[in-house]
């Protein structure tokens, strides 16, 4: 979530300090008993969010009516991202009392795992796993004892390639620890583990992720942070992995989906350039699907991908644009009825979708977009941007067509020696290694005049500098 860094962008984490005043004026909140799933009741709206603040402190924007009643009118996630043992128990007591007094479940997405994101963009955490378990002991004490839903460390489990297996073995006792300690502390905690998304890993490789990561002891997993794609295909890979945890004698798990921006589209990979985009079904508790306890917005709409903008930080260009012409949301509880499970997505699934490893989390490529001007003509350029970490890398390839429009493209690009390919999303691969031809997949084939499509690639070693496009 990172493309987000080819994945999914997370949040920067906010401070607890509450701004008096800054309600949003006019909205109505969706609230409503859960139909199916295993939580009840209304998501806690954070009447000190950075797009509430902004709407309180921009009534003459044009922007600020759809703004406000769109999406600061919803309840989001609060990501604790910024370590800090001192502080840890006394920023979620502050979030989550305000939630219980509002009668309202908090959503509190937990980011502070070791070796976050690789070392990456994102990089930061616990300098290491035995001070992220005192993080987390005094995090667990101001949790309460009303229900509360953790996400559990986004990226953890879907992106392993920078870790050794003894590092994986650490990881996977750390978060089972962590969960545990948040349940031991409060009962009534939902915690959810990562499982990635529906075009990163398989749901079986995504179930053994998560039995060694102690899913047991949690309540399920949480899909598609930061990331596009449909609730539809959300909720058939949440099938598949409940499926395979079921085959294990794990039993009982459930799965929450993120919708914050998954309600259509192309373009770009990274949110900060993609007027494409738009916010998915509103956060509610209310699935009508008994495997699905929540669709909610983890990843606060407006927030920054990090591309031209600070990651996390709120831009109201950006919420605008995820909101313009969505339709309000109801005021009485959604629907019952499951989203639809064998419709295809409504929009090409994310252009920065992680491979069967995921790359980095939540920042895009540090490197700078592509410069290359497109061809003339009914052809197509390739740039190649990538994201190096000791062993591994990420490539995000953007693919634009010349002045007229293209319904097909072949990308080559020869592979330094000892690299190898380790997954592919939003293209299909002829071989792992030495020169390797990448072709769309039938959903980004086409691409406008002057247009742009991308697609991407993980793999050992170092990664390429150069691509060659042909349109067919």
């Amino acid at each position: 979530m990172a493309i987000l860094s080819p994945r999914r962008r997370r949040s920067t984490a906010l401070t607890v300090a509450a701004v008096a005043g800054a309600t949003a004026a006019g909205v109505c909140l969706a609230v409503g008993s859960a139909s199916a799933g295993t939580i009840s009741g209304p998501l806690y709206r954070d009447p000190s969010s950075a797009v509430v603040r902004w709407v309180a402190a921009n009534p003459g924007d044009s922007r600020a009516a759809v703004i406000r009643d769109k999406i600061a009118s919803q309840p989001q996630a609060r990501w604790f991202a910024n370590f800090n043992i001192s502080t840890a128990q006394s920023e979620a007591a502050a979030y989550v009392g305000a939630a219980n007094a509002a009668q309202q479940i908090p959503v509190l997405s937990v980011y502070q795992i070791t070796n976050r994101d690789c070392g990456g963009a994102s990089a930061g955490g616990a300098p290491d796993l035995n001070q992220y378990q005192t993080w987390v002991s005094n995090f667990s004490r101001g949790l309460g004892n009303q229900t509360v839903i953790i996400i559990l460390e986004t990226d953890s489990l879907a992106l392993l390639t920078c870790l050794n297996s003894n590092e994986i073995n650490a990881r996977n006792q750390a978060i089972s620890t962590a969960t545990r300690t948040i349940k031991s502390a409060n009962p009534n905690a939902k915690v959810y583990l990562d499982a990635g998304h529906s075009t990163w890993n398989s749901a079986n490789e995504t179930a053994n992720r998560l039995r060694a990561a102690g899913v047991q002891y949690a309540d399920g997993f949480f899909s598609n942070v930061s990331n596009y794609n449909s609730t539809s295909s959300e909720a058939n890979f949440g099938r598949a992995v409940i499926s395979a945890l079921n085959g294990m004698g794990l039993s009982g798990k459930r799965q929450v989906i993120d919708t914050s921006r998954n309600g259509g589209a192309s373009g770009d990979w990274c949110g900060d350039d993609n007027t494409d985009r738009r916010i998915g079904m509103y956060p509610t508790t209310n699935t009508g699907d008994s495997n699905i306890d929540a669709y909610l917005w983890v990843k606060p709409p407006g927030e920054a991908d990090g591309c031209r903008y600070t990651a996390g930080s709120f831009q109201p260009d950006l919420a605008y644009s995820l909101a313009n012409g969505v339709p309000n949301p109801p005021t009485t509880a959604p629907p019952t009825t499951a989203p639809p499970t064998t419709a295809p997505p409504t929009t090409a699934p994310p252009t920065t979708a992680p491979p069967t490893t995921a790359p980095p989390t939540t920042a895009p490529p540090t490197t700078a977009p592509p410069t290359t001007p497109p061809p003339t003509g009914n052809g197509c350029s390739a740039s190649v941007a990538v994201n190096q970490w000791n062993g591994g890398f990420t490539a995000s390839v953007t693919v634009t067509a010349g002045s007229a429009a293209i319904n097909g493209w072949t990308v080559t690009i020869t592979l330094p020696s000892g690299a190898a390919v380790t997954g592919v999303w939003n293209a299909q691969a002829s071989g792992t290694s030495g020169t390797v031809r990448y072709t769309n997949v039938g959903y980004n084939g086409r691409v406008g005049a002057g247009q742009s499509t991308n697609f991407g690639f993980q793999g050992t070693g170092t990664g390429p500098s150069t691509a060659s496009c042909a349109a067919s």
